[in-house]
């Protein structure tokens, strides 16, 4: 079977989301290897097409959420050349107004609510089972993405990190830390912005299984079959009662409270550092995590 992986380099005649169907298997992987599959608001918005042709396919069980090259994601793209939060988008995830008009924190909040929170809640709530396969890097937006799977298998290679607090700011704006694994780990990982690796992260619970990277496709489809050979109703209907008892636990709320917090971060930067990032690019966070 042809790894879920194996895409030659960004290949930008497919799209940053390429598409395929395995049986009762849909497979939506980010196709920017060149860029560790950074999001733009081009990704993001095809990979929501993705998820609703997944949806819509009758033969689709199962999703799996993959990354094309070395890496998962690392995260929002704050400095590739394709970077494109200025454009306007056709909005799909709420109500807010077009942002590419507007300035300041009124941009920010409109975009951020549709591209990132927004779209992340959609795509939890696709009523059929999605699973994370993941490598490389799993890095802020990274872990946005792998967060919304209801299961997640990852490579021996894989590490998670959120360094969004070297900005100021206090974590991703799909806020799952401590939902996905125990609060005082999830305080350790965002007041360090250490990586996590694989192994650790299996055990706090945030990570079903690790295999070697040579296994990893193989790994993930046999357990995506498995999913799939159960009824779809029943499958629909179990998630959606997991995910109900998350929100009982707080979840949708603590985002939304967080999601202000986030903002109110990006605020004081803009205010009082170079920009609403603290001053920080890819570089610098680069620099900051090496010591």
């Amino acid at each position: 079977m042809p790894s879920a992986h194996d895409t030659s380099a960004d290949d930008h005649r497919a799209g940053p989301v390429l598409y395929e169907r395995r049986g009762p298997v849909a497979y939506l992987t980010l196709n920017r290897p060149r860029y560790r599959n950074a999001q733009n608001s081009a990704m993001t918005y095809a990979l929501d097409d993705a998820f609703y042709r997944a949806a819509e396919d009758s033969e689709v069980k199962v999703a799996v959420l993959a990354g094309a090259g070395e890496h998962f994601s690392a995260g929002h793209d704050i400095g590739t050349p394709e970077r494109d939060a200025h454009l306007p988008f056709e909005r799909r995830a709420g109500l807010w107004w077009d942002h590419s008009d507007k300035a300041g924190a009124e941009s920010r909040f409109a975009r951020e609510s549709e591209v990132y929170l927004g779209m992340c809640r959609r795509w939890r709530e696709l009523p059929k089972p999605v699973i994370a396969s993941v490598q490389g890097a799993c890095v802020a937006g990274g872990l946005m993405l792998a967060w919304i799977c209801d299961l997640i298998v990852a490579s021996e290679d894989a590490f998670f990190a959120d360094p969004v607090v070297r900005m100021g700011i206090p974590g991703v704006e799909y806020f799952a830390h401590p939902w996905v694994m125990p609060p005082r780990i999830a305080k350790e990982f965002l007041y360090t912005g250490d990586r996590m690796s694989a192994r650790r992260a299996y055990e706090v619970g945030m990570v079903n299984k690790v295999v070697e990277r040579a296994e990893l496709a193989d790994s993930t489809h046999e357990l995506a079959l498995r999913v799939a050979g159960m009824p779809r109703l029943g499958l629909a209907l179990a998630k959606r009662a997991v995910n109900q008892a998350e929100d009982l636990q707080g979840m949708h709320t603590g985002m939304d409270s967080v999601f202000g917090l986030h903002h109110l971060a990006h605020a004081h930067n803009a205010e009082t550092a170079a920009d609403p990032l603290g001053g920080m690019d890819i570089a610098s966070m680069k620099k900051k995590a090496d010591g």
